[in-house]
Parts: structure tokens; C-alpha cells; sequence
């Protein structure tokens, strides 16, 4: 939104979001994601449950943060470009039903 007001377009300024909040995002990500890897190596009593429960949230979580890198600044231009299309109609559309103010 900053970077937005200080002119920016939108792209540039998702890509620089994205380049602050990498790091942080990739740190929890990586800490959730091996978190399960016991759960996923197990032996012993009720290897077979745990093995289940941990390969579903690693792989889960592995995919989900895979996809995230990639969708998130994607979807942020996207919405961000709506947001400022349809205040753009909006306001054309009030200055031509109401006058120019």
C-alpha cells in the first residue's frame, strides 16, 4: 500500500513485499515443515498412524508453501489491480451521473 501511494507500479510493489516478508515466510515454513519428519521416519508401536499423520502435513505443508511463493504476489497484483479498476468506475461513474464536482 506504501509503495503503491509513493507511486509504484502495482507489480513492482508486490515484488517488493515479497522480497521483505521472503525470509520470515520461509523460516516458518521450513520450521512446520520439518516438524512432522519424526513423525514421518517413525518405528515402533503405531508407526503405521504416525507415519500417515506426519507424510500428510509434511507433503501438505511442503505444497502449500511451495504454491504460496508463487500465488501469493500473483494474487496481490491481482486483486490490488481490481481494487484500483473498480474505484476507477466507480468514480467515473459518479462524476458522470452527478456532474463534476
Amino acid at each position: 500500500m506504501e509503495q503503491r501511494e509513493a507511486d509504484a507500479s502495482v507489480a513492482d510493489a508486490a515484488i517488493l513485499g515479497s522480497h521483505m516478508r521472503f525470509r520470515a515466510v520461509m523460516m516458518t515454513s521450513a520450521a512446520f515443515i520439518l516438524g512432522p519428519v519424526p513423525l514421518v521416519v517413525a518405528t515402533g508401536a503405531a508407526e503405521l498412524s504416525r507415519r500417515a499423520v506426519g507424510t500428510a502435513v509434511f507433503g501438505g505443508m511442503l505444497a502449500a508453501s511451495s504454491i504460496g511463493i508463487f500465488m501469493g504476489p500473483m494474487l496481490d497484483v491481482t486483486f490490488q489491480w481490481l481494487r484500483e479498476r473498480v474505484k476507477a468506475d466507480l468514480q467515473a461513474s459518479s462524476r458522470g451521473r452527478w456532474g463534476a464536482h
